[in-house]
């Protein structure tokens, strides 16, 4: 019944995409985040649901879909760069086979993240992209927060709709994104114009809020707690009472502490004295490597690159007998460490081309929306462009939550990530686009049509 369900689903969105071509745009969203033929047993396993997907993403907007408003910017320039980079790093990788594995979706996803923002040219898409993101995102953080209630979490316990730790379903990667969407999923109640204004929407809201700050906890993921506090603090620039919501979050935070089970507990007091933790000391000593694999390998060894390494480091652990607590220090041997940490997984993989490249791709994003925030903050015509700022600032937080959560995971090329870089670039552009509207004709011609009216009809485009 779930095969059916799922082709049922697909087989739909095909055919309702021959009259509206982007519809296939946000069919390979979905497709990419939830991976249905990963949950499925049946049939619809054994089909290219992704490749069909891609290819009509990409064949409908050449062949059906308007390019009007469609822009190639630097930041697009940015990703073709990666991706043409990581493609020749992959052909000199020091293990060729395994850099070929992760080339096969690193491709996709990047390549998917430079087409992405030329089929933004309208306020509809972009709020449809923003949409799918979070309603996909939102099916698996309900079922996990469920469980986690449930009593059903733990690190590394915590089961999802498939058993691959991997993609947006391993743990650490999980809690990053459903922090990151949380202003995303605000702007959507507030702005959005496909659900109605109704308690309802509020309250589902409200839930999915709670669903994804429960992530963490039913993960034990640390780096989640990390994005949470992230989150907290930049949730003051927004706020015009802030004492009132320091106050609120602060007692929201001791009500649930009796709740949390002693492995949060226990897997949270790892932050406060990482040396004394294997997996941090493990971070620490590949962290290390790196930087002098990088002195030897300045362009990098391709993907995969931690494999060739191997070292040794000094972890104390902590020796009870009876009721007596020693401390002994152990010589731990280790070797073919993951990165555990996107900074550190691009200065190997792809050195420092790639480390600079990667880097100024989301610090110009910051950027980015840091100006449409600024700019649209008071528009002119507040009924129609009073949805840019908030979504710029929605924006900019995850991608800050975003990069809080990669200097301890190996995301570089996490496709969530990308795919709200590629709303960036398309907000980005489409704000460009309606402010010449409305300041290009007022100097050039005043007499002319008033450029709030023409402003509308570029919205209503």
């Amino acid at each position: 019944m779930l095969d059916l369900a799922f082709l049922a689903f697909v087989a739909y969105v095909l055919v309702l995409g021959l009259r509206r071509p982007f519809v296939w745009v946000l069919l390979y969203v979905y497709i990419d985040i939830l991976a249905p033929q990963k949950i499925s047993y049946g049939v619809l396993s054994t089909l290219p649901v992704s490749l069909i997907a891609f290819a009509a993403a990409f064949g409908g907007w050449l062949a059906l879909d308007r390019k009007e408003g469609a822009r190639f910017t630097g930041r697009q320039g940015l990703m073709l760069v990666l991706l043409l980079y990581c493609w020749w790093t992959t052909g000199n990788a020091d293990f060729p086979e395994d850099a070929a594995t992760k080339w096969d979706w690193v491709w996709k996803a990047l390549l998917f993240a430079v087409f992405l923002p030329l089929t933004l040219t309208t306020r509809a898409r972009i709020e449809g992209l923003a949409t799918v993101l979070v309603l996909t995102v939102a099916t698996i953080v309900i079922g996990a927060g469920m469980k986690t209630v449930l009593g059903g979490g733990g690190y590394a316990n915590l089961s999802f709709f498939v058993n691959d730790n991997s993609g947006i379903y391993e743990s650490s990667t999980l809690a990053t994104v459903a922090i990151g969407l949380i202003p995303l999923i605000w702007w959507i109640v507030r702005h959005g114009r496909i659900f109605p204004k109704h308690w309802t929407a509020v309250v589902f809201a409200v839930a999915l809020t709670f669903a994804c700050l429960l992530i963490p906890v039913g993960t034990e993921a640390r780096t989640g707690l990390l994005c949470i506090a992230a989150l907290a603090v930049m949730m003051l620039r927004y706020t015009k009472r802030r004492l009132l919501f320091l106050v609120g979050a602060g007692v929201l935070g001791l009500t649930a502490l009796p709740f949390l089970p002693q492995t949060f507990y226990q897997r949270m007091s790892t932050l406060a004295a990482p040396s004394g933790d294997e997996s941090a000391s493990t971070r620490v000593a590949v962290w290390k490597w790196t930087i002098d694999y990088a002195a030897r390998n300045p362009l990098g060894g391709g993907f995969d690159a931690y494999r060739s390494n191997r070292f040794e480091y000094t972890m104390p652990v902590r020796v009870t007998d009876g009721n007596t607590t020693t401390i002994e220090y152990r010589e731990v041997v280790d070797k073919a460490r993951a990165f555990h940490s996107s900074i550190f997984e691009m200065l190997g993989e792809q050195g420092w081309p790639g480390l600079i490249v990667w880097a100024l791709l989301h610090l110009t994003g910051l950027w980015q929306m840091e100006r449409l925030l600024r700019r649209w903050r008071k528009a002119e015509d507040a009924e129609a462009t009073r949805w840019i700022a908030p979504l710029a600032g929605a924006l900019q937080m995850g991608t800050v939550i975003y990069l809080i959560g990669a200097t301890f995971q190996g995301i570089a090329y996490q496709p969530v990530i990308l795919m709200l870089v590629g709303l960036q670039i398309g907000l980005a552009t489409y704000a460009r686009r309606v402010d010449s509207v409305m300041t290009g004709p007022v100097r050039a011609a005043p007499r002319r049509k008033a450029p709030e009216a023409k402003m509308r009809g570029a919205v209503a485009a």
